[in-house]
């Protein structure tokens, strides 16, 4: 019996053991603890707490490593967008891009020249300060300024009364030197003379008078008409009469020579003295009459009618302005590239727009210490009187000039430096295609530049879009085109409009041939 009571216990116990199987572990935790008294409950507590904060922090980091796994993937996607975008964009640009539009011209052999300029003054090809030479009153004088003048024209006449008088007087003087010269030269008893000459001139009357006689005799004897001894007789006769023509000659020279011969020449001297003074004073009435030396332009007028003018004072300027000189300094350097004979273009400052063409006539041999530039005469045209004298003009020579060379736009070019001379060009091909090309310049003249290397003339050079193109890149002369087609209609347009005045000429020639002869008349005229 004690067996049988005993077992119901033991079935408690077992049913217990199998309860604790089947419990949650903090069910069992709890169990233990209560099976263990105050402190085991202590202690599972603690545990408890700990679990509870290790289980935390393993959900904060969950949720951490989440977000970051989360920013990761959409900073990648962001990152794969735009790389996605980027990489279509310059798909994008090379389609647009792969066609350039340019504009072209062809490297051509052309003369070409350095441009050189200065600024100059224009200065008359001949100028001319009148100044009387004596000293007077003006009598007579117009008012010259601007006005034209022409050479020997007469710009004033001075007063000259006293010179007048001075000129009778010595007029009268030379009347009576002459007449003491001739009282010395025939000698002191005038009858003897007159007696002397009378002999001289019958002798000379004789002696024709012999000669003919004898010529008439000498043609009857060679005819028999006479003898010899009539012959004979009238070349006695001929021969009397030489001798007596000898005879008053040597009289009337040894009359001659018997005066002094310093009576004869002081009074020749004064003969010429006398002469001299009348000469000198016709020279000075000359004087009082002031003309124009040369032919030109009066541009100043220092004095005027009725004012007293000393001689040597400058009266009035005239200038020849039919052709003009413009002076201008050029540096020594450039001026060594300079000859004579080369094209100058002239651009004076007060007439804008104004261009004129000229030749190099001088270039100095001196150079200006204090500037060192030479000075260069170029020389032009001027009867329309357009140019002022004293005016400023630009000097444009043509230096260094080159007959045959490469030629291209400037534009064309592209330097590595601003004043280099070496660049680049983009020479496009058949297969309008743009290659870049290195080329070294030369000469370079407004909107034009020599290659010296690099081209050989005929290529095709891209004048406009060739800045940073790059090499090889497809081109389309699109502009030159339609510039072609636009001048093609121009000459189009032009040659329709040349026919058309062609059928007017012909409608107005059909209507003149019918009008009457005073209308031809009218056209003739």
């Amino acid at each position: 019996m004690s067996d049988e009571r005993d077992r119901p216990d033991s079935t408690d116990d077992d049913a217990r053991e199998a309860a604790q199987y089947v419990r949650t572990p903090d069910e069992r935790a709890a169990d233990a603890l209560n099976a263990g008294g105050p402190a085991a409950r202590g202690r599972g507590a603690a545990e408890r707490v700990e679990a509870e904060r290790v289980e935390a922090e393993r959900r904060r980091r969950t949720v951490i490593v989440a977000v970051a796994a989360v920013a990761v993937i959409a900073v990648v996607a962001v990152l794969l967008i735009l790389r996605a975008r980027k990489g279509a964009e310059p798909a994008a640009e090379e389609k647009e891009a792969a066609v350039v539009s340019v504009k072209v011209a062809k490297a051509e052999r052309a003369p070409i020249a350095a441009q050189v300029s200065a600024l100059g003054t224009i200065f008359p090809r001949d100028t001319a300060q009148v100044s009387p030479k004596i000293s007077a009153q003006i009598k007579q004088m117009p008012l010259w300024k601007n006005r034209v003048v022409r050479a020997g024209e007469v710009i004033a006449v001075l007063e000259a009364n006293d010179l007048r008088a001075q000129r009778g007087e010595a007029a009268a003087a030379l009347n009576e030197a002459r007449a003491s010269e001739r009282s010395t030269v025939t000698g002191t008893i005038p009858q003897n003379t007159a007696t002397d000459e009378k002999a001289l001139r019958d002798a000379r009357a004789a002696v024709d008078n012999a000669r003919r006689t004898y010529e008439r005799r000498l043609a009857l004897y060679n005819a028999g008409g006479i003898s010899k001894k009539d012959l004979e007789a009238s070349q006695l006769d001929l021969t009397r009469a030489e001798n007596e023509l000898r005879l008053a000659e040597a009289n009337v020279s040894l009359r001659t020579k018997s005066l002094n011969p310093n009576d004869r020449a002081q009074a020749a001297a004064r003969v010429g003295q006398a002469e001299q003074h009348v000469g000198a004073l016709d020279a000075q009435l000359g004087y009082s009459t002031v003309r124009a030396p040369i032919s030109g332009v009066v541009i100043d007028q220092a004095l005027y009618e009725g004012s007293f003018i000393a001689s040597g004072t400058t009266l009035v300027t005239i200038a020849d302005t039919t052709e003009v000189i413009v002076k201008a300094p050029f540096a020594d350097t450039v001026a060594a590239q300079l000859k004579t004979g080369d094209a100058a273009t002239v651009q004076p400052t007060d007439l804008p727009g104004e261009q004129m063409t000229g030749q190099v006539t001088l270039i100095s041999r001196a150079v200006d210490p204090a500037s060192r530039t030479v000075e260069v005469w170029v020389t032009l045209g001027n009867g329309a009187g357009r140019l002022r004298v004293n005016g400023a003009a630009q000097v444009t020579v043509a230096a260094n000039a080159k007959s045959d060379s490469v030629v291209v736009p400037a534009s064309a070019v592209t330097l590595e430096a601003s004043n280099g001379d070496e660049g680049t060009v983009m020479v496009v091909d058949d297969a309008s295609v743009a290659h870049e090309t290195k080329v070294r310049v030369g000469i370079r003249a407004g909107d034009k530049t020599e290659i010296l290397s690099g081209l050989e003339g005929g290529e095709t050079v891209v004048v406009e879009g060739n800045f940073s193109l790059p090499d090889g890149t497809k081109v389309e002369v699109s502009e030159g085109d339609d510039e072609e087609k636009g001048a093609e209609k121009k000459s189009d347009e032009e040659k329709k409009s040349g026919d058309e005045e062609k059928g007017g000429g012909k409608e107005k020639s059909n209507d003149n041939a019918g009008k009457g002869d005073a209308s031809k008349k009218g056209d003739e005229k």
